[in-house]
C-alpha cells in the first residue's frame, strides 16, 4: 500500500491511498465467507458455497463491493499512521479508482488539529480579587448559622418583609386552571424572591386568611414563559426568633465551646474558601490571556459536532425539567439565532483551548499516571452518582479512557501555567497557589503536598464550570 497526504487548510488535509489488487485477497476470501452464510443456493449448504458459485448467482461485483467497504476502515487507519496523521471526527471516503484485478485507489479528506504556535506561556500575569474576610461577611455567616436554629412563631398580623408563611398558589391561563401549577402549604420567606415573580407584592400586607392575583410567568411546563393569572392564599404569617449569639450558641451549634471560637473558625472556612476562588478566577484569568494571544484555526466540523453535542445536552436537561427547547428560550429572552450563536462561540472556545493545552501538554512532556487517572475516575464517579466500579465498567464499554486520560493531561497543563504565573490580588500581593490544597489549605513549604501538584485545585478538569467550594463535611456542625 502506498499512501500520501496533502494539506488543503490549517485544519484539513486529504489522504491519498493506493492498495494493490493483490493485498485485498483476505478481504475478498472475507467477503466471501460471509455471502456464503447469508444466501441460500438449492444444492449447496449454508457456509459452504464456492466462490465461482456465489460469483455466478450473486456477482463478482457484488463480492468485489463488499471486499472494498470491508477492507477501507483498517486501510484507512493504516493510512493515517504511515503519515502521522491525528483526525478529528469521520473522514470522507471516495473510491476513484477500483475494478476487478486492478489497484484500488480512494482519497479520504479528514478534520485535523491544527499546528499550534505558543507564545511565551510561562509568567503570565494575571489578577485575582483579594482573599481577606471583612467581619460584616463573618457576621452574615453566623447570621445563616443562627436562622438554622431559629423557630418560627405564628403572629396575627399583615405580612411584612422576612416574615415566614405558609401559602397556596394556583395558576391559569384564560379562566382555565394549569393542572401542574397548583400547590398547598408552601413555605415562602418574604422578600426571598426564591418562586413566583411578584409573588412578594402580592403578599405582603396580607393577613392569615386573604388572597390576592397577580400576573406571573411559569419556570416550566407548557405555559412556561407565557403571563398567567396566579391567585396566592395566605394562610398563616409566621415571625423567626433567633438564638442569642453567645458561648451557649456555639455549643449548641458547633463543636466549640465559645462563640470566639465559633467566630474564628467561621473566618477561617471564609478564607479558604477564597483561596479556592482566587485559584478558580487565576486559572480562568491565565488561560483567557493565553488564548487571547494566539490564533487558533478550528475545523467547522469540530465546530459542528461539537454544537450538536452541546444542544443534544440541553435538551436532556430541558426534557428532564418538562420543559422544551423553544420555552427555554422564551424565559431566557433569546431568539433561536441567538441561542445558537452563543453555542457556535462556546464550541469554538472550548475546541481553541482543548488545542492550547495539548500543545502545552506535548511542550512540557506531561503524562498522566495510574494514580491520577484513579483518582479522575472516582470524582466522576462521586460526580454521576454512582459506584467507582459502575462508572469504570461503563467508562471501559464506551471507549471513553482516551477521552479521560486527554483531559486529565490538559488539567495538568492548565495547572502548569497557572504554577508558573505570576498571580497579585488587588493589593499587588503576589498569590501562592503551588502550596494550595483542595480544602483551601496550604501545605507545609517543602512537604511532599507542596512539591507535587496532584492536590492543587488549578489541575482541576478545564471542562467544570465552577469549584464547589467551602464543603462541610456531614458530621460537622459549624457552617460557614
Amino acid at each position: 500500500m502506498k499512501s500520501a497526504v496533502e494539506t488543503l487548510s490549517p485544519t484539513r488535509v486529504r489522504l491519498t491511498v493506493e492498495v494493490p489488487f493483490e493485498e485485498l485477497r483476505t478481504s475478498l476470501d472475507t467477503a466471501y465467507r460471509e455471502i456464503a452464510k447469508q444466501v441460500t443456493i438449492p444444492g449447496f449448504r449454508k457456509g459452504r458455497i464456492p466462490p465461482q458459485i456465489i460469483d455466478q448467482r450473486v456477482g463478482r461485483e457484488f463480492v468485489l463491493e463488499q471486499a472494498v467497504n470491508e477492507a477501507l476502515p483498517q486501510l484507512y487507519v493504516s493510512a493515517l499512521q504511515e503519515n502521522d496523521v491525528e483526525p478529528l471526527g469521520q473522514p470522507e471516503v471516495d473510491v476513484t479508482n477500483f475494478a476487478d484485478g486492478a489497484d484500488l485507489t480512494f482519497t479520504a479528506e479528514v478534520d485535523v488539529r491544527p499546528d499550534v504556535t505558543l507564545p511565551e506561556y510561562k509568567g503570565i500575569e494575571v489578577g485575582v480579587a483579594g482573599a481577606e474576610v471583612t467581619d460584616e461577611e463573618v457576621e452574615q455567616q453566623l447570621t445563616s448559622l443562627r436562622e438554622r436554629f431559629g423557630s418560627l412563631s405564628t403572629v396575627e398580623r399583615a405580612a411584612e418583609d422576612g416574615d415566614f408563611l405558609t401559602i397556596d398558589l394556583a395558576a391559569s391561563k384564560d379562566g382555565q386552571p394549569i393542572e401542574d401549577a397548583q400547590a398547598t402549604g408552601l413555605s415562602y420567606k418574604i422578600g426571598s424572591g426564591s418562586m413566583l415573580e411578584g409573588l412578594d407584592d402580592a403578599v405582603r400586607g396580607k393577613s392569615a386568611g386573604e388572597s390576592e392575583t397577580f400576573v406571573s410567568q411559569l419556570a416550566s411546563g407548557e405555559y412556561a414563559g407565557q403571563d398567567v393569572d396566579v391567585t396566592v392564599v395566605v394562610d398563616s404569617v409566621k415571625v423567626q426568633e433567633l438564638p442569642e449569639l453567645d458561648d451557649e450558641f456555639a455549643q449548641m451549634a458547633s463543636e466549640f465551646d465559645t462563640l470566639d471560637e465559633l467566630r474564628a473558625d467561621v473566618r477561617e472556612r471564609l478564607v479558604r474558601q477564597k483561596r479556592l476562588q482566587q485559584a478558580q478566577e487565576a486559572r480562568d484569568n491565565v488561560l483567557e490571556k493565553l488564548l487571547d494571544q494566539v490564533d487558533v484555526p478550528v475545523p467547522e466540523g469540530a465546530v459542528t459536532d461539537e454544537i450538536q453535542a452541546r444542544r443534544e445536552a440541553i435538551g436532556h436537561q430541558l426534557q428532564h425539567m418538562g420543559a422544551t427547547e423553544a420555552q427555554y428560550l422564551q424565559s431566557e429572552g433569546q431568539t433561536e439565532e441567538e441561542f445558537v450563536a452563543d453555542l457556535d462561540r462556546r464550541s469554538r472556545e472550548a475546541l481553541m483551548t482543548q488545542f492550547v493545552l495539548d500543545k502545552v501538554a506535548d511542550t512540557e512532556e506531561l503524562n498522566v499516571s495510574e494514580p491520577e487517572l484513579t483518582q479522575a475516575l472516582l470524582q466522576r464517579a462521586q460526580q454521576a452518582g454512582v459506584s467507582p466500579d459502575e462508572y469504570i465498567q461503563q467508562v471501559v464499554q464506551n471507549n471513553y479512557v482516551p477521552t479521560l486520560v486527554r483531559e486529565v493531561r490538559r488539567g495538568k497543563a492548565l495547572g502548569f501555567l497557572v504554577e508558573q504565573a505570576v498571580v497579585t490580588d488587588a493589593s499587588g500581593n503576589r498569590v501562592e497557589l503551588s502550596r494550595l490544597q483542595a480544602d483551601g489549605t496550604y501545605a507545609p513549604e517543602g512537604s511532599e503536598e507542596a512539591e507535587g501538584t496532584e492536590s492543587a485545585p488549578a489541575e482541576e478538569s478545564t471542562e467544570a464550570a465552577e469549584t464547589e467550594q467551602g464543603e462541610q463535611g456531614e458530621g460537622e456542625k459549624s457552617e460557614s
